[in-house]
């Protein structure tokens, strides 16, 4: 069977959720243990086949081509190829989508939240996908505060996403943020602006199209929403109640740059630290603003913020 070789990862939102922390750099690219987390949606895809990768940029955009090493739109992860398409103006996740055409081509390809983590399994979700042809192909899940996708078990068809169409009594599942899409897609997107893909299913479903739903319940999955759940992705990957199927063991304790007095921290790379600090669950971006005896506790410091988790932030 062959592998979707093409990933469009939507890497353009504002992060809003997660201030301060996306003031200063883009959401795509805030940090796990000094690794940016748009960089593990690359290895999960990698590992599925994925050979390209085109990512869409609003907030911060320079900050990609610093990172990923982009040059003239384009630089390489891991030996594969990296394009950028940027959007001056925000087009939403459908119009993301059309905007980027060119780079994407004309043959099935996944789409992929950068916002999230996980190591569910995407070549059963490509499998389905390849077996039916429909028009989109979404990775579900059963648990979750989001359950707003209902899926028919016996047809394995969506039947309605956010209750647009209404009436439908199948039970409501969780979308993982990760799709197999048809080409087909860029001819019911409309042109002219801005535009979740989200109804444009809808009204295909409702105009008689076909978009498959699988339920992929194995492996971990969250959305990194905001910084108490942000400082809280670091404890479990530090634990181990988090483990990655697309990274080699204790990745996180090699790339975390501190030894922490105590649980877990993570400093960035060639930031100086003042000799007295102890650090306690936390993570530093930057140390400017830190007194040299602090004793940091469930805090994020960066070079505009200090965040004392669960007390809110302090400029």
């Amino acid at each position: 069977m062959p592998e979707i070789r093409t990933a469009f990862v939507l890497g353009a939102g504002l992060g809003t959720r997660l201030q301060p922390l996306t003031g200063e750099r883009p959401k795509p690219l805030v940090p796990l243990f000094n690794k940016p987390l748009l960089t593990f949606a690359f290895d999960h895809l990698l590992d599925a086949g994925v050979t390209r990768f085109v990512v869409n940029t609003h907030h911060l955009p320079e900050a990609f081509d610093a990172v990923l090493g982009i040059r003239h739109g384009r630089g390489f992860y891991r030996g594969r190829e990296v394009r950028l398409v940027h959007e001056p103006v925000l087009l939403d996740t459908g119009g993301g989508i059309l905007n980027a055409r060119d780079q994407i081509g004309e043959r099935d390809f996944f789409v992929y939240n950068a916002d999230i983590l996980s190591d569910l399994p995407l070549r059963p979700l490509a499998a389905a996908h390849a077996a039916s042809k429909p028009l989109a192909t979404l990775a579900l899940r059963s648990e979750g505060s989001e359950r707003r996708v209902q899926w028919n078990a016996s047809s394995g068809l969506v039947t309605d996403l956010r209750g647009i169409l209404g009436g439908r009594k199948d039970l409501a599942y969780l979308y993982a943020g990760v799709a197999v899409f048809s080409p087909a897609i860029f001819e019911a997107l409309p042109h002219g602006g801005p535009v979740s893909f989200i109804p444009v299913l809808a009204r295909e479903i409702a105009a008689g199209a076909r978009v498959r739903g699988v339920v992929l319940d194995e492996g971990m999955w969250t959305d990194i929403g905001h910084p108490d759940a942000y400082l809280d992705a670091h404890r479990h990957l530090w634990h181990g109640d988090w483990k990655l199927a697309h990274q080699p063991p204790d990745w996180h304790r090699r790339e975390c740059g501190c030894e922490p007095v105590d649980g877990f921290g993570a400093v960035a790379p060639a930031v100086p630290l003042p000799c007295r600090l102890a650090i306690c669950n936390s993570i530093v971006w930057s140390a400017r603003n830190l007194p040299p005896d602090a004793r940091l506790s469930h805090c994020i410091a960066g070079d505009r913020f200090f965040l004392q988790c669960g007390t809110g932030s302090r400029d």
